[in-house]
């Protein structure tokens, strides 16, 4: 399966902006493509302020993923402010090209911005079913998490969207490779970069990791581009098959 992950600066609280900007980018994916990474939030960027910038569930953006993901042929994915039943979530949605839609409220709120006072924590672990694959929902602040991210042997690509900001990114580049290690599984994750309507600046460093923790793509940091990989199921099930890790992990469930 090939991948793309889109990192790019974002119009803040604009979402005409950005879905213009980003049809642009979405044209210019090459041939072959079969799922494309955006940020978190990527028609606001990071906003606290969902009673403003909010949509009623499924709003303006899903429809805007299923018409892009059905044009061009491949899924999309990536997060958006949601309203549903009078609460705010920070939403991912897997758009198939088929129509279908998955979605996955963020678990774990960036309590240091007070996000956990704007919106509700999801519930439920996502897991979704893609060509073959079984592929791990996950946002931002989740990844500092790993007993929620923990394989389960329930997936093979974990798909991370954030905006992870400068100051943080020592951890970033560390946890992404300790989640793709620990849970023998390929991660793309994609970043912002440019500087958000709080004055955090974002470098990016988006970035696609096979299960061994090793980079197969790395954006350059501070620029819009995007990165391509191919992976490969059957390379991750010979991982898997000669370094069982898995066979020995501790069971356990998450209890609230």
């Amino acid at each position: 399966m090939q991948i793309a992950v889109i990192q790019s600066d974002l119009h803040w609280e604009n979402s005409t902006r950005n879905f213009e900007q980003f049809e642009s980018i979405l044209a210019e994916i090459k041939n072959g493509t079969h799922l494309v990474l955006l940020p978190e939030m990527f028609t606001t960027g990071f906003s606290m302020n969902p009673e403003k910038l909010a949509e009623k569930y499924p709003g303006k953006t899903v429809e805007w993923m299923v018409l892009q993901a059905k044009k061009h042929g491949f899924a999309i994915v990536g997060s958006h402010i949601a309203e549903h039943q009078g609460k705010f979530y920070n939403r991912m949605v897997f758009a198939h090209p088929t129509g279908k839609i998955d979605i996955y409220d963020k678990r774990h709120l960036f309590r240091m911005a007070n996000e956990d006072k704007h919106y509700t924590a999801g519930e439920n672990r996502v897991v979704v079913e893609y060509l073959g694959w079984r592929i791990m929902l996950a946002v931002c602040y989740d990844l500092r998490f790993p007993v929620w991210l923990r394989n389960q042997n329930d997936y093979d690509l974990m798909l991370l969207v954030a905006n992870f900001p400068e100051r943080r990114r020592y951890a970033w580049n560390s946890l992404l490779v300790a989640r793709a290690i620990e849970n023998q599984a390929y991660i793309a994750a994609c970043n912002r970069v440019g500087t958000d309507g709080n004055g955090f600046n974002h470098t990016g460093d988006s970035q696609i990791l096979d299960p061994m923790g090793q980079l197969i793509a790395l954006a350059k940091p501070n620029r819009k581009e995007i990165i391509y990989a191919d992976i490969d199921l059957e390379h991750l099930n010979r991982i898997r098959e000669g370094f069982p890790v898995h066979l020995d992990a501790d069971r356990f469930k998450i209890i609230d």
